[in-house]
């Protein structure tokens, strides 16, 4: 088996493994038994999954772990569960996230679903979207399912997934299983510090349950790196970069000394980078629009700890944001590697391009 082939192993496997916002429990169990047999200690908190190797201070990833998908909200009736995890009943158009649903409402024509129980993962029929649409009573997001009329309500119901490529792109729901493979297969390579894997990220909640661990156990830590998927426009605009670095987000200023060091690991290695609130701000000046830089785990820690929890963040940048279609160039998620290997001190495993079977 080739280096290639182990990671898409582990990456096809957490993509079939279902991890709706607010019903991650069950892919905990998978995650845990992924990592465990790579040799990482794993400790299950609530809201976090910690994978440990022998020097678990030297460096720390973390990565969210739950997808979009719907959830059971009374008879025939699914709502969109990042919305209902977070406690958000309403579109009031004053957040990035509702703004997105607006935009996308009309994206998820014969999406193909399955329901599972949130603790054990067990199947629990598949059926189809019919229709999704802004209820103008409720102001929320409504889907029509066929195929599911037998769930009740608190059961999750995930999109069916599977990885493709084409043209040397991933596609399919990345965000964020993409990442959280790559720290699952950095413990494959002799990987020794800490990656937290959290829960509820897109329901605006996962910075807590990281927050509570770093509290519970009176650490501090700079050396906090938080990945994840960053969304361009197209693809010319994600080509421009393998890999999207910040100086900062709408909700702190990330450090500066670990953000120096991802960019000149990015120099020494001769991969392209870029920073996503330098973007955000020309993109703003060119186009006379007023954009937020974004919230992110790392930013809400960092605002929220008073100095205990610093760090920043590393991104590999996708398109198609929130649909079955996001993709990811292959070359920048083997850039995206090539630096996680680099600030662990580990080999970097030699990949050569091949298709997915």
């Amino acid at each position: 088996m080739n280096n290639r082939t182990a990671f898409l192993d582990i990456l096809k496997s957490l993509m079939r493994s279902p991890a709706v916002v607010g019903a991650e429990h069950s892919f905990f169990r998978v995650l845990q038994r992924e990592l465990e047999e790579r040799g990482a200690k794993v400790t299950w908190y609530e809201g976090v999954l910690v994978a440990q190797g022998n020097d678990p201070m030297s460096l720390m990833f973390s990565a969210h772990i739950d997808r979009h998908g719907l959830v059971c909200t009374g008879p025939n009736e699914f709502q969109y569960a990042a919305f209902v995890s977070g406690g958000r009943s309403d579109l009031l158009g004053n957040s990035v996230s509702e703004e997105l649903m607006k935009m996308i409402v009309d994206r998820f024509g014969d999406v193909e679903v399955f329901a599972y129980e949130p603790w054990s993962g067990a199947y629990r029929g598949r059926g189809n979207i019919e229709h999704a649409y802004i209820c103008p009573h409720r102001n929320n997001l409504i889907f029509e399912l066929s195929g599911m009329e037998h769930l009740v309500a608190g059961t999750p119901v995930a999109f069916r997934d599977v990885l493709r490529t084409e043209q040397g792109r991933y596609l399919g729901q990345l965000d964020n299983v993409l990442t959280a493979a790559m720290l699952v297969y950095l413990f494959e390579l002799g990987f020794q510090g800490t990656a937290f894997f959290t829960a509820q990220e897109e329901a605006g909640r996962s910075w807590r349950y990281l927050l509570e661990w770093f509290r519970r156990f009176g650490g501090s830590t700079n050396q906090l790196v938080v990945v994840d998927t960053s969304p361009y426009p197209d693809v010319p605009a994600a080509n421009e970069q393998l890999l999207v670095l910040r100086h900062s987000d709408a909700n702190a200023t990330f450090n500066a000394e670990l953000t120096n060091r991802l960019a000149d690991q990015c120099r020494r290695l001769g991969i392209r980078y870029s920073f996503k609130d330098d973007y955000i701000r020309e993109q703003n000046q060119r186009n006379g629009t007023h954009k937020s830089l974004g919230s992110t785990e790392m930013g809400r820690i960092i605002a929220a700890s008073n100095g205990l929890v610093d760090g920043t963040t590393l991104q590999i940048p996708t398109t198609g944001y929130h649909t079955m279609d996001e993709s990811a160039a292959i070359d920048a998620c083997d850039a995206f590697l090539r630096v996680l290997c680099a600030m662990g001190g580990l080999r970097y495993p030699f990949w050569t391009y091949d298709p997915i079977a």
